[in-house]
């Protein structure tokens, strides 16, 4: 059974991913209020007529309160080591920020969908995949009514921080994404894409958990 997309409430909303997402659901029928969860007050989401901005320097300090009224709850909120400046600052905001928002919301019928990675494994060498990897396992722990994990493979689209790596990885692909066949497993999505698929799971997911991988996330316009 689904759930109407009446009152989300999103972590992550200034992020690439997040940003369309707020856009996605601005223009949903049946959502009437968006809560937006953001360190510094946005202008821009100002702008927007369902946004409800919930200002938090520490995002440790959401409670049962702020998300007790919500019929979704959408995390789109990540770092990279090099933004963050350490593992321990990456974890903090990967990991123990996303499980407390996840923990919160067990007190709820809210549908948790959460922003992962194609390569997250708790048992992967690489730290970033690592992170991701024993969040999924951590909220699939959880009483949580229903749960998607949304898997997207590189990201495209002009970040409000700059990824050296990602920046690099985004023009080569733009170079040759021609000769990549569209069901390649790693071909880089759209953020736009992300954000679709995210709203699509809200409003059409009837079993209890889902994964979302790179594949069908391409399937987005």
């Amino acid at each position: 059974m689904t759930k109407s997309l009446t009152h989300p409430v999103v972590i992550g909303a200034t992020g690439l991913v997040g940003k369309q997402l707020i856009k996605r659901l601005q223009e949903e029928p049946t959502c009437q209020q968006i809560t937006a969860v953001v360190r510094k007050y946005q202008k821009d989401l100002d702008a927007l007529d369902k946004v409800q901005q919930l200002v938090l320097e520490d995002f440790l300090m959401l409670n049962d309160q702020d998300v007790s009224q919500h019929s979704h709850g959408f995390s789109c909120l990540g770092s990279t080591m090099k933004k963050a400046g350490s593992k321990q600052a990456f974890y903090s905001i990967d990991y123990t920020i996303n499980a407390h928002f996840a923990e919160l919301l067990q007190q709820t019928s809210a549908h948790y969908l959460l922003l992962s990675a194609m390569g997250a494994n708790s048992q992967s060498h690489f730290y970033y995949n690592r992170v991701k990897g024993e969040l999924e396992d951590y909220v699939q722990t959880l009483t949580l009514d229903k749960i998607s994990l949304i898997r997207p493979s590189l990201l495209i689209g002009e970040r409000p921080e700059q990824r050296f790596l990602e920046d690099i990885a985004q023009q080569v692909y733009h170079k040759v994404s021609r000769f990549i066949p569209d069901n390649f497993v790693y071909k880089p999505v759209t953020a736009e894409q992300v954000a679709h698929t995210m709203v699509e799971a809200a409003l059409t997911q009837t079993v209890k958990f889902e994964i979302y991988d790179n594949l069908r996330i391409q399937k987005r316009k």
